[in-house]
């Protein structure tokens, strides 16, 4: 046996080894590991290389051995090894998830096209990235959803395979026809339900007393950051003030409309900016509410460029499903309210990996069988 023979292509076994599979869990763990980086320093906006991992409470440098995935958690019971303060379990869920994930892919896919399933693999795990920040902050950050859109056609020039075609051009077709897709239908339901349901009504209890400060609207029982309420330059909060006090002026029976950009007074306009204190006394206020952010349209365009318009077409479907049953549940269990913001992310990408371990499959079955 020569000395490069344990290279050679025979002397492995094939992908539907469960030595492979084994790999997938593996491997699928250590890339979780860096997605928990990911879910925290991104939407921070901090480096993700440096500097190297540590601990937030007491910046002690986490060295490689107290760095294993899933084993280190359980080993230190969910705490710094140097001053004992809690690490999260979403760090031992993600790299939990991420494994079964790899697994997963790889068993439906590995044995018949492995360079399709290690793709499905490292995008499910952008998913879950984009998926748990979307929880916390609201948020899919650029990096995610414009970079997948940049990966997922970069993919379909290397893989045409991955949109079941044999050349490059209709690889690359697929990908882009997927990525306008996503994009142009999820826009169109953005603007959809800004129309249906672009405003909220506060209730009031009579004629109340409400502050507009230079960073919030303070209502009796809480305070909504302005960043809350403003997503875009139209957005406009309305009331009919029965009273209203700036700095160095009184109204009475005025109508007041306040965006990002201008405070319309009756028939007076002036700029946000120069209003450092406002307050008002009404007995209704309509503040605008966002159905769907760019975020999602974004995300949306990047499942496309990876999965093609047909996924586009089953993750919109599957996810509206998955939505409406966990916040009418939710509701239910009186875990939110009706009005109450719910991240769309999550389950925009629940439905993509379903469509890649399976969904399509259904699909096709259905519409032969139909």
């Amino acid at each position: 046996m020569s000395l490069d023979a344990p290279f050679h292509r025979e002397y492995w076994p094939g992908p539907e080894a469960p030595l492979w599979t084994f790999v997938a869990f593996v491997l699928g763990t250590a890339v979780g590991s860096f997605l928990n980086v990911c879910i925290y320093r991104m939407p921070r906006g901090l480096s993700l290389v440096s500097p190297p991992s540590h601990c937030p409470h007491c910046r002690y440098r986490i060295p490689w051995y107290l760095n294993i995935p899933l084993v280190t958690w359980v080993m230190l019971r969910g705490r710094c090894r140097n001053c004992g303060a809690p690490i999260p379990a979403r760090y031992f869920w993600v790299e939990l998830l991420t494994g079964l994930w790899f697994l997963a892919v790889w068993l439906v896919h590995g044995p018949v096209a492995p360079a399709v399933a290690v793709v499905y693999a490292l995008f499910g795990a952008a998913l879950i990235a984009a998926s748990f920040i979307d929880f916390e902050h609201y948020i899919i950050p650029d990096e995610i959803t414009l970079g997948g859109v940049g990966a997922g056609v970069a993919a379909a020039l290397f893989l045409p395979g991955l949109h079941a075609q044999a050349t490059v051009g209709g690889g690359l077709r697929e990908a882009m026809l997927g990525a306008g897709a996503g994009a142009a239908l999820m826009y169109g339901v953005l603007r959809m339900g800004k129309l249906l349901f672009g405003r909220q009504r506060v209730a009031l209890n009579g004629l109340t007393h409400i502050v507009f400060s230079e960073t919030a609207l303070h209502l009796p029982d809480r305070q909504i950051p302005y960043e809350e309420i403003f997503y875009r330059a139209s957005d406009t909060i309305r009331f009919q003030a029965r009273r209203l006090e700036l700095v160095d002026r009184c109204y009475r029976d005025v109508e007041v409309r306040l965006s990002p950009e201008r405070l319309r007074i009756g028939g007076e306009v002036l700029d946000p900016a120069t209003v450092v204190h406002m307050e008002a006394w009404t007995e209704q206020l309509i503040l605008p509410r966002e159905a769907m952010g760019l975020g999602d349209v974004k995300f949306m365009a990047a499942i496309g460029a990876f999965l093609g318009w047909p996924a586009v077409l089953f993750t919109l479907m599957v996810s509206s499903l998955i939505g409406s049953v966990v916040g009418v549940t939710a509701i239910a269990l009186g875990r939110r309210e009706w009005s109450s913001r719910m991240p769309y992310g999550p389950y925009l990408a629940m439905a993509a990996a379903l469509w890649m371990v399976g969904g399509r499959e259904w699909v096709i079955r259905w519409w032969h069988g139909a």
